[in-house]
């Protein structure tokens, strides 16, 4: 069944009970009580939403959906057409909008307005805009706090022998969204650069990899793909959210970030680490959110298998973005998650020197992901709007639900954890710092080094009109390091943070650090270890170096290499050891996305001092090619060609390929049984542009053996010279 057939089904049998509903409520009120003919025989004969024209002043015309689709606090046109001349003096039209099963005026969820002797605005403004012959043009807009949804609309004559009303019809039903260009809406921006990139923009990069290896993808949003804003919609509805919230933006991304996990309450999306993706779809196959979306809504609210943050926030992006709120994804580069509540993440190293996994209970992502919408937040201090955190990804439950925010980025730089919602997470998660510690013969742990500039090193965002990166790790904190950054870090252990109560180590006077390159898989790695000797006289350190294949989370799959190294280093310099790391070495333990992590920790002997510090090196995949055949012009076809050659010695099993661009094609999936090593494989697909403007054409292929091999092609699509 198809997804228009499924809204269709939805809509139609709640309208029955609907019109049973309203009828009862407002019983006889709304009903004739005698012949509406004679001197008093007006009768609406039809009445035109004028949609087209509607739309395009209210920046919805890019919606795949026949429906007006309106935002809030501003006017947008109705023709009614009357069966005779309207008089202002003598007669009486009232139009009432309805949404919801129950109307109910003190709930704001029945609204009438009117035109004619006696006119009756409420919240909601309505007026005259002309009057030709039995056409009468009305100005209707809807007030800048109203509930967002699917209204239905009835026309009614009202005189004193009673009310006449124009039968439900589903077709002039019509959506209200949030409105960012409106200076009285909650989710006002004042830049239009800004708009276009936060609501209207629907494909975006999603940043990932390591600080010093960023990389990225692309992902498809789609707000305005067919059935996406009804299946927005229906998400709140299967998750129960009262309409009296619908109004409040709060309250819609709060509610929104739990019910797009499935943690708890059958949400739309199952997170997955374990590596076993067999029962469903693999996090890192999927290319856009409104595949996931229709499916969830199409096969019955059953939660979509599976998810990992950047699919989170995705899809949280398209929700927020269809329902007119500015949105964007945010990356977090070496993001901390305290499983112990601390406000500090613990690394314990075993008496050997080496990382000790069963007793190293926190983990740092590598990168994690989340979101940033926009709004007003009355409920706080005015300098606390703005940008608000939200994430989606389950970790904790909050007010007794898996979900995250909002949460004022700017209260989480100011320390001011203690507001709603959910600041004092997110701040830990950018930071915490990194406490080393190292087990005695006996299993006593002692504290070896503090990291205090480790965590939230890094957070990005896309920069608008670009593909490129937008560094805002300053929107959430000071400088590390800074009096300022103390000084906040104190404000919030005074105002809800947990302080931290260790004991800083004495300094050695050795720095250690590890450096590398990012290698694409079944590459060999070269490590070195720099040595810095800033005191006045010379020191012998001995270092252990442990190698350990890791999720992206930071969890670890599999330690694969350990190696001990010693040198003896002059008074003020440096001195540098490398180390050889073979492909053979980490390939048979890799996990989907893994990452390679390295743990140092050494002994400088003549302070008997002990240090300690690690180093992420990022494994790029191989190349998946895109190319084009045509020129990109409205109506004039295309042919894209995407290939990918199997570069190693193993065969690829179970291969998805996906290709995905909105406003070009709905998203293409081609299935390979294998690919041997050394063979290769072509999909071409055919595609006529319909729209003008920046297009992007995203690819992705995944296998058990090989995750999220991608690629895009960014063109823009002209009109044909031979039409204009």
């Amino acid at each position: 069944m198809s997804f228009n057939n499924v809204i269709g089904r939805i809509s139609l049998a709640n309208s029955n009970s609907q019109e049973s509903n309203i009828l009862d409520e407002f019983s006889d009120a709304w009903k004739p009580r005698g012949p509406l003919d004679g001197a008093a025989g007006l009768n609406v004969v039809s009445f035109d939403m004028c949609v087209e024209d509607n739309r395009k002043k209210h920046y919805t015309d890019k919606y795949k959906n026949s429906s007006l689709i309106v935002r809030r606090n501003k006017e947008f046109n109705i023709i009614i057409n009357l069966n005779r001349d309207f008089n202002a003096e003598q007669d009486m039209v009232q139009l009432e909008f309805m949404i919801g099963s129950s109307p109910n005026a003190k709930k704001s969820t029945y609204i009438n307005v009117s035109i004619g002797k006696m006119k009756q605005n409420g919240r909601w403004k309505c007026r005259v805009v002309e009057t030709k012959a039995n056409a009468v043009t009305v100005g209707i807009t809807p007030d800048a706090s109203c509930i967002i949804g699917r209204f239905r609309i009835f026309i009614a004559v009202i005189t004193d022998l009673g009310k006449q009303r124009t039968p439900r019809n589903p077709n002039t039903d019509f959506y209200v969204l949030f409105n960012p260009w409106d200076t009285e809406d909650q989710v006002y921006m004042d830049n239009e650069e800004d708009r276009q990139e936060y609501v209207m923009n629907d494909v975006g990069t999603i940043f990932n990899g390591d600080y010093k290896d960023i990389t990225s993808r692309s992902w498809n949003f789609g707000q305005f793909e067919e059935g996406i804003l009804d299946a927005c919609l229906l998400i709140m509805d299967n998750g129960k959210v009262p309409l009296m919230y619908r109004g409040n933006v709060i309250e819609v991304v709060r509610q929104g970030s739990a019910l797009l996990n499935a943690q708890d309450d059958k949400g739309v999306l199952v997170g997955n680490w374990s590596g076993d993706y067999s029962d469903g779809t693999a996090p890192t196959a999927w290319t856009g959110s409104p595949e996931i979306m229709l499916k969830y809504v199409n096969e019955g609210y059953e939660p979509v298998r599976f998810a990992q943050c950047w699919v989170f926030s995705g899809v949280m992006n398209t929700f927020s973005r269809c329902l007119g709120i500015p949105a964007r994804v945010i990356t977090t580069y070496h993001s901390a998650v305290d499983n112990t509540g601390n406000l500090k993440t613990d690394i314990v190293l075993n008496k050997d020197g080496n990382w000790d996994q069963s007793r190293t209970k926190d983990s740092i992502w590598n990168f994690h992901i989340w979101n940033e919408v926009y709004m007003k937040r009355p409920d706080l201090l005015e300098k606390f709007s703005g940008w608000q955190a939200i994430d989606c990804t389950p970790q904790e439950t909050s007010d007794g639900l898996y979900r995250c925010g909002p949460a004022s980025v700017n209260a989480i730089k100011e320390g001011e954890v203690s507001y709603p919602f959910d600041a004092k997470f997110v701040f830990a998660e950018i930071n915490s710092d990194v406490i080393y510690y190292k087990a005695d013969m006996y299993g006593n742990l002692k504290i070896i080094r503090v990291d205090t500039v480790y965590v939230g090193k890094l957070i990005l965002t896309q920069k608008k009109d670009s593909s490129d990166y937008e560094d805002i790790t300053t929107n959430y904190k000071y400088p590390e390091g800074s009096l300022k950054e103390r000084e906040i870090m104190q404000f919030a252990e005074q105002h809800g943070a947990p302080s931290r109560d260790y004991l800083t180590p004495p300094e050695s006077g050795v720095d250690i650090e590890l450096q590398a390159d990012a290698i694409k898989i079944g590459e060999n790695l070269q490590l070195t270890l720099n040595i810095k000797n800033q005191t006045k006289q010379t020191c012998t350190l001995s270092a252990v170096i442990t190698g350990c294949v890791v999720y992206y989370t930071g969890i670890s799959s599999k330690t694969f290499m350990s190696e001990e190294k010693s040198a003896t280093v002059e008074a003020s310099t440096t001195e540098s050891r490398t180390i050889d790391v073979t492909a053979s070495e980490y390939m048979p333990y890799l996990v989907d996305k893994s990452n390679l992590l390295f743990v140092v920790y050494g002994q400088v002997e003549e302070s008997d001092t002990s240090l300690s510090t690690m180093r992420v090196v990022s494994l790029l995949p191989p190349e998946l090619t895109m190319k084009m055949t045509g020129s990109p012009q409205i109506g004039k076809e295309l042919v894209v060609s995407v290939e990918f050659l199997n570069p190693y010695n193993f065969t690829m099993k179970d291969v998805q390929l996906r290709v995905d661009g909105p406003g070009l094609i709905p998203t293409k999936l081609k299935k390979y049984s294998q690919i041997l090593p050394g063979a290769s494989v072509m999909y071409r697909l055919l595609l006529i542009p319909q729209s003008l403007g920046k297009k992007v054409l995203m690819a992705c292929l995944d296998c058990p053996q090989l995750r999220q091999v991608t690629n895009k092609l960014e063109f823009e699509v002209v009109q044909d010279p031979n039409t204009e």
